[in-house]
């Protein structure tokens, strides 16, 4: 029996604020939880996930269950967060033997999860730019000889996804604290290396890292332009629709709409009359986008409402947020460089040309509220009507 472990410990500062009120692992993208494509990606491959919890552990629970699909699924407490390698350890009781370890934080394809699990040790790398950045794999071939980790000098291109297939004797091994005070997964890698055969496979299907709350659009994107039309709702006439639509049950999109580009609409939402959806868009259940509202390159969550003459571009819309009339999130700087955004204090490159605003849960704007490129809204603030947020609103 193959069991898979999926690591949905930590806090997720660098994801505030959509990270203030849930887990990263059940923010949306594509609207479905990040662990649910992971638990969809695995079905047929494992089949027992043990999901290591920690941060508003509770949620996940609720969500998931104790069963998903085949699966069977089991919750283990890691209650001191003391690096990934002390999260394995905390599941060794209930390891069988070979088993998958994936992050929470990222989506996986099943073509290279099960690409990996074809060996009886595997890692899952992906060529980069930036190998600064990232853990890379040093290959001889598809072997791998060690992990380094940011390394300053180029030794290797192929960054380390978090995706690991072991067996249980990797426990033998005794971790020891890194430089930054925890116990790493990558540190059984350098020395499982030394006894075995640790195979790389590369990426082929896709390895979507949701390191920044802005990364949430990127894999939006890359999800939304795979889909296939799928239309369970009502979609009145006069609409016009120039790409893939999914619609969800109870959904109605009304006169004089556009749409343009691949868009994913949840249940019971209300779209229109006359609003604009651009591409990789994706709307979650419940949602309300109104008269002459625009949409693009978005993700707007669950029963967060957009009424009137708004326009949302490449920026994320936490759950129950009511924006209104004439909200406006500025998502291009005059000087064409990329946007920065404030994380932990300090701003930080977004790698973005193009980004909007990252509005938290339950937020309200006042009407014609406008929003400065990249800057955040905390859960439950408002703004004041003809308000300018230059930077962002934590109180």
């Amino acid at each position: 029996m193959i069991q898979a472990v999926i690591m949905a410990a930590g806090k997720s500062t660098r994801t505030w604020p959509l990270t203030l009120t849930m887990p990263k692992p059940l923010l949306k993208v594509m609207n479905k939880e990040i662990i649910k494509h992971n638990l969809d990606a695995l079905q047929g491959l494992v089949s027992e996930v043990i999901v290591i919890v920690g941060y508003r552990q509770e949620m996940i629970i609720n969500e998931i269950g104790h069963k998903y699909g085949k699966l069977k699924i089991r919750y283990v407490e890691q209650k001191r967060q003391l690096g990934t390698g002390h999260a394995l350890k905390n599941v060794e009781q209930l390891i069988k033997d070979k088993f998958v370890v994936i992050g929470g934080d990222d989506i996986f394809s099943k073509k290279d999860i099960r690409a990996c699990l074809k060996h009886k040790y595997a890692v899952l790398g992906c060529e980069v730019e930036d190998p600064c950045r990232f853990g890379v794999f040093v290959l001889k071939g598809k072997e791998v000889k060690k992990i380094v980790e940011k390394p300053k000098k180029f030794v290797s291109d192929i960054a380390n996804t978090g995706l690991y297939v072991f067996d249980k004797s990797i426990f033998s091994f005794k971790l020891k604290k890194s430089q930054r005070g925890e116990y790493e997964i990558v540190d059984y890698i350098n020395m499982l290396v030394k006894k075995e055969k640790i195979i790389c496979e590369k990426v082929k299907g896709y390895w979507l890292s949701v390191g920044h709350p802005w990364d949430l659009i990127e894999a939006n994107n890359v999800l939304v332009s795979e889909i296939k039309s799928d239309i369970k709702g009502k979609v009145e006439k006069n609409v016009v629709v120039k790409g893939k639509l999914k619609v969800g049950k109870g959904t109605e999109i009304l006169s004089g709409t556009y749409i343009k580009g691949n868009v994913v609409i949840g249940d019971n939402c209300r779209i229109g009359p006359n609003s604009f959806l651009r591409g990789n868009t994706s709307i979650g259940n419940g949602c309300h986008i109104g008269q002459a509202v625009e949409i693009k390159n978005s993700i707007i969550m669950d029963n967060a409402k957009v009424p009137h003459l708004s326009y949302i571009g490449d920026s994320v819309i936490g759950n129950n947020s009511n924006l209104g009339a004439g909200t406006i999130t500025a998502n291009l700087k005059h000087d064409n460089k990329n946007v920065r955004s404030a994380v932990k204090g300090k701003l930080v490159d977004t790698g973005r040309r193009k980004l909007g605003a990252i509005i938290a849960d339950n937020v309200h704007t006042g009407i014609n509220t406008t929003i400065y490129p990249g800057r955040k809204i905390w859960p439950g603030l408002g703004t004041l009507p003809g308000e300018v947020v230059d930077k962002d609103k934590t109180s």
